[in-house]
């Protein structure tokens, strides 16, 4: 895993944070009166974003594949929709620490259980606990079953009668989900650039000899568990703020499913590259979806051949574009051709024999 990448990939992540940014000024421009809707498809891809950034710590960084991912990401939409009082908004500064404690207490208890295993088992595990609450919350007259959990009210923001951020805006919640975003970016990429990500970043290399170090690995990849399922319930909890109910179907494996798919387009092990995953699959199932009804088949293929031809993803053709390579392959031939006559200069001559 790379610690440090060129400088283009910055100056990429910061043109395209930038566009993303000002879509409130080119939005109703380019898209008229389909802004509002686009501005929503944008706020949903930052917050999947996130889902998917705080996983490929996982995955990526540590090398622990889960299918059982989304537990945390509904845990955090139904914490915030069975918590939030009914004719009145909750403050957003108990709230959001709220979700993080649950969250981090389930991940806690979890990964005691699953985090000694490994393989087809840490994934099978994690998606046995998955599907354990899936159906739990389904068949719970609570947290209503199948339809779910409305929220009447967003969470709000204020200190006092002041309101800091009206979230009920959508380009004020935009903003906050862009501001979250960024908040678990330069986060994880302090973690995975400090000792600490070191040693997990050799754990995804080889743990035997990490452990022969003297590491105890268990615990680092506990920590790292929680940390991203705690991510993931903070993007559980925005998705709920968004459309305004928490469902069932939040929990289910295919969620873990996509998410998961959105780390191949991306780009596993690299922070970033997750975040372009996202908003590529989300780009490519709107368009998928309008050109025919049987959209998954189109996905699957591109999925596919995002394994075969961009094995490192997107973000693998921003760190090591294939045509500096090519380059590159181009002056060393170019080099050996130009110091072969040397070499053979340098030969010594064979001497004849005289008879």
């Amino acid at each position: 895993m790379l610690h440090r990448y060129p400088k283009r990939v910055a100056f990429i992540m910061l043109a395209l944070t930038a566009l993303v940014a000002a879509f409130p000024l080119w939005g109703e421009v380019i898209f008229g009166s389909q802004a509002n809707f686009m501005l929503e498809k944008l706020t949903l891809m930052l917050i999947l974003a996130l889902f998917a950034m705080g996983l490929d710590l996982l995955v990526g960084v540590v090398g622990l594949v889960s299918l059982g991912h989304a537990l945390f990401f509904g845990l955090g939409a139904y914490t915030l929709a069975l918590a939030s009082p009914d004719f009145s908004p909750a403050s957003m500064w108990w709230m959001l620490p709220l979700v993080m404690g649950v969250a981090a207490f389930f991940a806690l208890v979890i990964g005691l259980l699953v985090i000694r295993t490994k393989g087809i088992f840490f994934i099978m595990t994690t998606l046995a606990f998955g599907q354990m609450l899936y159906y739990f919350i389904s068949t719970s007259q609570f947290a209503g079953g199948t339809d779910g959990v409305f929220i009447m009210f967003r969470p709000s923001l204020a200190i006092g009668d002041t309101t800091l951020i009206d979230l009920d805006n959508p380009y004020s919640f935009f903003y906050f989900c862009l501001g979250l975003l960024l908040i678990g970016f330069f986060f994880l990429r302090w973690l995975t650039r400090s000792y600490f990500g070191q040693v997990l970043d050799g754990i995804h290399d080889n743990e035997h000899r990490m452990q022969a170090l003297g590491y105890a690995t268990s615990g680092y990849k506990l920590i790292a568990f929680v940390i991203a399922g705690v991510m993931a319930a903070v993007a559980g909890m925005l998705a709920a703020m968004q459309y305004g109910f928490a469902n069932p179907a939040q929990l289910g494996w295919h969620t873990s499913g996509e998410v998961l798919m959105m780390l191949i387009l991306g780009g596993m092990g690299t922070i970033f590259g997750p975040i372009l995953g996202a908003f590529a699959y989300e780009i490519l199932l709107y368009a998928y979806e309008h050109v025919t009804t049987h959209w998954p088949i189109l996905m699957g293929l591109t999925i596919i051949a995002a394994v075969l031809v961009l094995p490192r993803g997107i973000a693998g053709l921003i760190i090591a574009p294939p045509w500096r390579h090519k380059r590159q392959a181009a002056s060393v031939a170019e080099s050996e051709k130009e110091s072969a006559p040397i070499a053979l200069s340098a030969q010594p001559v064979p001497q004849r024999k005289e008879s």
